[in-house]
Order: structure tokens, then sequence, then C-alpha cells
């Protein structure tokens, strides 16, 4: 029997069985199930901005994923794999299912398919190879809703950044750029940026239905300044031994959310989260995973304990509350250089703000997480009780390899290891995908990149990429210096 084929976009509707995600047969459609597509190339906080924002328009949003061989028909070569995209898709906490090879020209009976009466889309065009709007078809049928697009962030914009090696983006001060106090313009100007940055991270907080109270959102101050913050004011380091403080500091609070609850686990990860790729969603996922297998193990799923959580919060939840800590774009570039962090913190920590896995974020959190840190994060003092021991998280967990720094010494994990709270994820099949292997991607592309740039307006691509050769043979001579100095401040 030959496919059936939609006639007006001319893609095959898979039978029964066929369809890369259930449900098999065809379900009905409801105004406030909602559909999404797109190539959601390595996801940046643009991508989750659109899904928040369909999100809010109902109560289910299934998200639609081209193939790579369409992507490239269409538009060009993809920076990240199908799978590498559906990992992302399906951490954002906005999403509801992820159905991947979706037609890049939007069809009908696939959405009605999935039971979705709307398709949702930014307010920019998207076109097919022949120049054709993707979704001309869904707009006939009156069944599209225009969302606005999320500005200041594009996959163009990362691309750019990594051919061109610049530093243009990076942020100084978080908390002074949402004050209005950094940044391009004058006063208004930056006030008024500071606030619709305020307010896109407190949306990007939001729980699954884009509108309840979730995550709990801080930043950290430290009592001394970091060696990150004085190199980069160009200060000589002078060996003063490791202070028995290091690390306190002041939390502020930045968005209410929900704070750990009775019987929940405190965990806690850190790292630069640049490009907020499969890398770091794997990791993320392998913790929680690693959470719930523990909390089989003390019977946090059986129906009596589910009943009482349920009948105490009015809700179920689960057994661990995760807090990350995201360093500033200076303690990243320190350590790795180059023009790292390709995302500023303030684009890195929407994407983690928005991750389905993550209950808690510190923006700031230092390189470095002593017991004086750890023993003073929000959500273990806040903890409704003291089941942890000294009043740190129950775990600190981390990849078997250090993603943001090249530096195995001196030990970031010291302390944590030596409280016996320090947790190693197995490695995972997208172990090695970060910023630098992303970066390299492109590089290794870099024709097919620059080609794209042109297409779409960039100018410069070409003497970027040999810039960036030049700063990373740079990069490696200053390395060892640089690990010299965290050993004199930390210990070796």
């Amino acid at each position: 029997m030959p496919p059936k084929i939609d006639p007006e976009v001319g893609c095959e509707i898979p039978e029964p069985g066929k369809w890369s995600v259930d449900p098999q047969e065809d379900i009905p459609i409801a105004e406030d199930r909602l559909w999404i597509d797109g190539c959601f190339d390595f996801f940046h906080h643009g991508h989750a901005g659109v899904m928040l924002q369909s999100r809010r328009l109902g109560s289910g949003l299934i998200v639609g994923l081209h193939s790579d061989e369409e992507i490239r028909a269409n538009k060009g070569p993809t920076v990240m794999s199908l799978k590498e995209r559906v990992a992302a898709v399906e951490a954002c906490r906005f999403s509801t299912k992820c159905v991947p090879d979706a037609p890049y020209v939007t069809s009908l009976p696939w959405i009605s398919h999935y039971g979705c009466q709307y398709v949702t889309h930014g307010d920019d065009i998207t076109s097919d190879a022949s120049g054709n709007d993707c979704y001309r078809f869904v707009k006939k049928a009156g069944r599209m809703k225009i969302v606005p697009r999320t500005p200041g962030i594009s996959t163009t914009d990362l691309v750019g950044r990594m051919l061109l090696c610049t530093k243009d983006h990076f942020i100084h001060s978080l908390t002074n750029m949402l004050r209005g106090r950094e940044g391009a313009g004058n006063e208004n100007e930056r006030v008024e940026r500071g606030q619709r940055m305020a307010d896109r991270i407190s949306a990007y907080a939001s729980a699954a239905d884009g509108r309840s109270d979730g995550v709990q959102v801080y930043s950290f101050k430290g009592k001394h300044r970091s060696i990150e913050r004085r190199a980069s004011r160009g200060q000589a380091f002078s060996p003063e031994g490791r202070r028995p403080d290091s690390g306190r500091g002041s939390f502020v609070p930045m968005v209410h959310g929900v704070g750990p609850r009775s019987g929940q686990r405190i965990v806690y990860v850190d790292g630069g989260f640049d490009l907020f790729s499969s890398g770091h969603i794997a990791f993320l996922r392998m913790v929680t995973s690693a959470e719930e297998d523990l909390g089989r193990v003390r019977d946090w799923y059986n129906d009596e304990a589910r009943s009482k959580r349920i009948q105490d919060h009015g809700e179920d939840y689960p057994p661990a509350f995760v807090v990350a800590g995201i360093h500033d774009d200076e303690v990243v570039n320190y350590h790795k250089g180059l023009n790292y962090p390709i995302m500023n913190i303030f684009e890195r920590g929407l994407c983690v703000v928005q991750c389905r896995y993550i209950h808690q974020v510190v923006f700031g959190a230092p390189y470095v997480p002593t017991e004086a840190y750890l023993a003073s994060l929000p959500a273990v003092m806040d903890a409704p009780t003291a089941s942890h021991q000294d009043r740190l998280p129950d775990a600190v967990y981390h990849g078997p390899t250090a993603n943001i720094s090249a530096m195995s010494s001196p030990d970031p994990y010291a302390d944590a290891k030596a409280h016996g709270i320090f947790a190693e994820t197995p490695a995972h099949d997208f172990q090695d995908v970060n910023a630098a292997q992303i970066v390299r991607r492109i590089l290794n592309r870099r024709e097919e990149y620059e080609e794209r740039q042109r297409k779409k307006g960039v100018k410069g691509a070409g003497e970027g990429a040999l810039r960036r050769k030049e700063m990373e043979a740079e990069a490696e001579q200053i390395r060892l210096r640089k690990l010299q100095d965290v050993e004199a401040q930390y210990g070796a």
C-alpha cells in the first residue's frame, strides 16, 4: 500500500504504528492543546521563550522537531544532531511532548493527529527552500497563533560570536545590569533594559504552566573578591593562603519560587552551562535519575508516602531539590580563555532556569564550592528538616570530567569530598558535548557557516575563524600561569 501523502505539503502521513512518538491513533482535537515546530538548534533562551509564551495559551504544548536532512535542504547545516536537539526540547519545562521528524512545512494532518487545534510561532517569518511561508496552510485554515519573538538572541548571533571571537556580549555584573548600572545607552535605557531582563528571569522561572510559582532564583556576592575578578581588573595576585571563610557571602533573592519541601534531599550542581548543550542536560537528567533511585530505596514512591505529600502540600513533588550554581562570565573566561563563554551569564542563566530538572538557581556561584559556601546555600538554610549532616547539601554532583576548565588541580570539590557528599555521575552518550566541541563543529565546517552568516547579513566571519586559531594558541600559553594562581589561592 502506498504511503498517505498530505496533498498540500507533500509530506508523508504515517500510518498507526509508524508515528515517531505515541499516540499512534489520531486523538480528538482540543482548543487548549497547541503545536509548535522548528529546528531548535543549539538550545538558547529564545527557544525557551517562545515555548513559554505558547504554553501560556493552553494546557499542553507539543513540540515538533525537523530532521537534520530537512533543515539542511531548507535552511542550511545544523550544529546539533536531531538526537541532541530532542534532548534539549524534552528538558524544557514548558514542553509536554517532543515529536521528532516533523515536516519542515507545517502539515495540518500532523498537528491534528496529536490533537492540536492551533500552531504557535514567533512574529518572525520562516520560509522553506522555495521562499514560501512554512505556515501558509495553517494560516489559511485559521489555526495559527502568533507570539512575540524573544529579542536579542538567535542561533545566527551565537554562530557569529564563535566565528568573530567577540566579547561584547560579556556581562561584568548581572546585578548591576539588572539595576541599570551597566550596559550601553543612557540611564533610562539601561534601567528599562535591566527591568526587562529581570522580568524575563521571573517569567522563565515559572512552573510548567508558565504562570505559577516555580524555580527559586538568587544571586551570590562573595565576601572576598575572587581570583578571577582580580585578574579581570589586571590586579596582581599575592598568595595569602586559603581563608577560613572562603566562599562566604550574601545571597540576594531574585525570584521567590517554591522552596524545598519536607523529605527532599538537597542536591547541588554547578558550572558554566555555556551553550546549554545536550551534555549539560544529560548530566542533569542523570542526577535526577540517581536521586529517584535513592527515593525508591527510601520508599518515596509508595502510595502512603505519596498520599501524605499530596495531603500536606496539595500536590506531589520529587525526592530531590536540585540547586544549580552558575559561574560569572569572568570566572568562565578566566578558566577557559578565548571568548568563552559564548553565552553571557544572563543567557546561560535563562537556559538553566527553564530546565525541568532544576528547582533553584544561584547566579554568580564561585568556582570552588567551599564548605562555607555550601553550608550557606538558601536551600540548605531553608530546608524544613535538618537531616543533612552539618547543614550541608545531601549531595554535590559532578560529571567524570571537568567541563569548565582544562585544569584538574586543585580539586574544586575537595570540601564536598571531605564531607562524603560528593557524587560523580557516570559517562553518558553526550559526555563530550560542551561549548568547546560545539565551537569546533562550527570551525570544522567554517565555509558552510560563513556562507550562512553572509546570507544573514553578518560581516567579517572569515577573518574571525583565523583569529580564533591564534587565540587558542595564546590560551594554552597562559593556562599554566593561571593554574599556579589558583593553586596559590586554594591550595594545590
